[in-house]
């Protein structure tokens, strides 16, 4: 398959992300229909498989559309309700196979709306969509049972630092404090380290170990990011554990 050209984000490039899109929806596709549509998502109350292969598959269109339509304005989401079963696990493969076709295909100088920063549109795509169907991969693995696929040190990483320097940054997050606070995290296995600062305001982060810290979460990039997610504990908290609570009951995007 002809690959966009690249750019770097987060540390790692647009082809990089795309690859991983590629492969995390295929596992996420595997493990959905081994699971079988009616299999409860232990991560998300309230999900069946069939709720996680519509939003998942609507938003591989939603995302693909802004591209190759070179869409400026955001536009609403819409999920199928009729499809089920093996028509369902088909429907979404064909979503996801259209999101891969057209992001490796798009201009690296593509125009359209995007939410976070980047440096282009289309590296933003990429790396969003890589990590939103990686999360959801391992919500599919996870309603399947019999463990869930590793993800490599790098890519959790990055996955972490679109969290906290761009999800956990927008004007509508609910991650606040009456006083300042600072909250570090840290990667054991990838030397990454990062500064939250909480407020009233919505938090600032900045990488590397900048000034003392009330708290700090630290593990495996892999186990970090899963936890940041809301997708497993939190490998270790040191400090204080009302910082460790709060991003547990305010982070949810």
């Amino acid at each position: 398959m002809e690959r966009a050209p690249c750019g770097r984000l987060g540390g790692m490039e647009t082809a990089e992300f795309l690859q991983a899109l590629e492969n995390e929806g295929r596992l996420l596709a595997a493990a959905a229909e081994a699971a079988g549509t009616d299999a409860k998502v232990p991560a998300c109350p309230g999900w069946q498989v069939r709720d996680l292969l519509r939003h998942t598959g609507a938003v591989h269109r939603w995302a693909a559309a802004y591209v190759a339509q070179g869409l400026t304005e955001r536009r609403p989401l819409a999920e199928p309700t009729g499809l089920d079963g093996a028509e369902l696990v088909a429907w979404y493969r064909d979503s996801h196979g259209l999101l891969v076709g057209t992001l490796s295909a798009a201009s690296p100088d593509v125009k359209c709306w995007a939410f976070l920063p980047a440096p282009s549109p289309l590296a933003f795509w990429a790396r969003r969509q890589a990590h939103e169907t990686a999360v959801h991969r391992v919500d599919a693995e996870s309603a399947r049972g019999g463990g869930t696929t590793a993800l490599a040190p790098e890519f959790a990483t990055d996955g972490i630092d679109e969290l906290l320097r761009g999800f956990s940054a927008r004007p509508r997050s609910r991650l606040h404090t009456p006083e300042p606070r600072v909250l570090r995290v840290r990667t054991d296995d990838t030397d990454a380290v990062w500064t939250v600062r909480l407020s009233p305001e919505p938090p600032v982060t900045s990488p590397g170990a900048s000034g003392e810290a009330e708290c700090e979460l630290s593990g495996p990039a892999e186990q970090l990011y899963l936890a940041l997610w809301n997708r497993a504990p939190l490998p270790r908290v040191t400090g204080d554990k009302a910082l460790a609570a709060l991003w547990r009951e305010a982070s949810a995007v």
